[in-house]
Formats: C-alpha cells, structure tokens, sequence
C-alpha cells in the first residue's frame, strides 16, 4: 500500500513538473508574430457569405505560399487565434492561441477553421472586438516583435460602451497594428443603404482607413465581390506575416500608417456614422 502510494506521488510530481515546464517552454518561444483574427458574425452577414469569409482563412491557411511566409521569418513560427463577435460583448473563440511553424500545424488549424459551427448574433461592435482582442494578445504565448489584430466585418461600429476610435487609441498606443478587412458586397449603387438595418455604408473602406485601423504599414483591403474572398485573404495573411514594403499589394489595397492618437487619420471623417444611423432608424423611424 506504501509503495503504491509512492509511485502515485511520483507520477503526480513528474505530471506536475512537466505542466510546468511545458507551459514555462511555450511562454519563452520566441515568434514572428502575434496575430489576432476579428471576424464579423452579425446578422448583417448573411449565411453564404459568412461561409465565404470563413473558408477564405481555411484555403489561405492550406495555401503555400502562406506557409513559406511563416517559415522565412527570423524563428520560423508565428502565434495565431481566431475569434467571431457581433455585439457588444458577444466574442466566440473558435481557435485559442496556436504556434504555427509548418504545413502540418497550418493544415490541422484549417481544418478545425472549416468544421467549426459559425455563429450569427445582433449588433456590430467593432470596438468591444478590439478590447477582447486586446486582451487576447496580453494572453498570447511566447514573445513577438510585431502584434497584429485583423479586423473584418461589414459594416460600421454601432454598439459598445467606447467609440471606436478610442479602443483603437488604446491598442496603437501599446504598440498593436490593427489591419481591416471591409466587406462590401451590399452597398447600394445610390451610396445608401441595401437593406433596413442601418448597417451599411458606401464608404466603408474609407471608415476602416479613418476610424478603424493604424499602426506602421497598416492595411484596408476591401472586398466588393464575392470572389476575391479568398484572394484577398490569402494577400491579407501574405502581408501580415511577411511585413515586408517590397511585397506587391493588390490593386485595391489601401495603406496607411498611425493616425494620430485622439483623432481620424485624415480631416473630419465622422466615426460615429455607425451608432448615429442606428439611432436614426431604429430611434427616429426614418
């Protein structure tokens, strides 16, 4: 009985102490990258493209010459997560933190990616999508001497308890790039609306540039038809792993870099555009 019990305690010290050190090993890796994936799930998105928008990671996450881009990096690794998020507060993780250092890793993540159930929720809060993201990074695994949140939705902030702007503030502040993915398959020819919710808006990309992303080489590719879904993931992923101003954008690539703390990047761009047309048809019956 004696000895039973000591081999018990044994098995439960050396548990123990390889927990310990393994989460001690993950903690001290050095990565590439830290990059925080923000996709949209609002009822605004409608099933099909949400689909698109999900399988476009899945291939880009399969594809080649993602993964040399992972691999040519100084440590040959970056450190990825995945979340969806409507509303305020309405965050789901679909994939937690991962290192990724080859196709075999790469590979079983987009196979998680593509059998995940995708969610559908009220609201669009592009800001509190920032703070969880913000909160994620100060989560993430080893070291990394660029962090990266990609943000991609359809349609401006209309809810949460801080502006946009605010939240972005607080990310550029620490450091963070923040890179947006605008969807704008909806957006009526007359640059109004296509649908009653008050969600859409013919300049989205623009919105993006002004009230959304920052930071040294941030980006805003668009996507105004359903096909360059995938392509322009697979450029977006290209570009945030790689880092590199020699790299080829696409053609509706938008660059930017830091606007300037406590303001839009460019003029007077109305950042709160989302929360007031909410307001105006929901509040105001028009």
């Amino acid at each position: 009985m004696h000895v039973g019990r000591a081999i018990l305690a044994l098995f439960l010290g050396l548990s123990l102490a390889c927990g310990l050190s393994a989460r001690a090993s993950a903690q001290a890796v050095a990565v590439d990258l830290h990059l925080v994936l923000a996709v949209d799930v609002s009822w605004s998105m409608d099933p099909d493209e949400q689909r698109l928008q999900r399988d476009g990671y899945v291939d880009a996450l399969r594809d080649p010459a993602v993964i040399k881009a992972i691999q040519s990096g100084p440590n040959g690794k970056i450190a990825i997560t995945y979340f969806e998020w409507a509303g305020a507060e309405i965050h789901f993780m679909v994939v937690p933190w991962t290192i990724i250092d080859g196709a075999r890793v790469a590979h079983q993540l987009a196979d998680v990616l593509a059998e995940r159930r995708i969610s559908r929720h009220r609201m669009t809060s592009i800001s509190s999508a920032l703070e969880y993201a913000h909160r994620l990074l100060k989560e993430a695994p080893g070291t990394a001497v660029r962090r990266v949140v990609d943000v991609s939705g359809d349609g401006p902030n209309n809810s949460g308890t801080s502006p946009v702007t605010l939240v972005r503030d607080a990310l550029l502040a620490d450091g963070v790039i923040i890179n947006g993915l605008p969807i704008m398959l909806k957006v009526g020819t007359d640059g109004g609306f296509s649908y009653g919710f008050g969600q859409d808006i013919a300049d989205l990309d623009d919105y993006y540039s002004n009230c959304v992303t920052g930071g040294p080489g941030s980006f805003v590719i668009p996507i105004r038809k359903r096909e360059e879904f995938s392509t322009a993931t697979r450029q977006k992923l290209l570009q945030e792993i790689s880092s590199l101003p020699s790299l080829s954008p696409p053609r509706v690539m938008k660059t930017q870099y830091a606007p300037p703390l406590g303001g839009p990047a460019q003029g007077a761009y109305d950042c709160l555009v989302g929360e007031r047309n909410w307001r105006r048809y929901y509040f105001d019956g028009r």
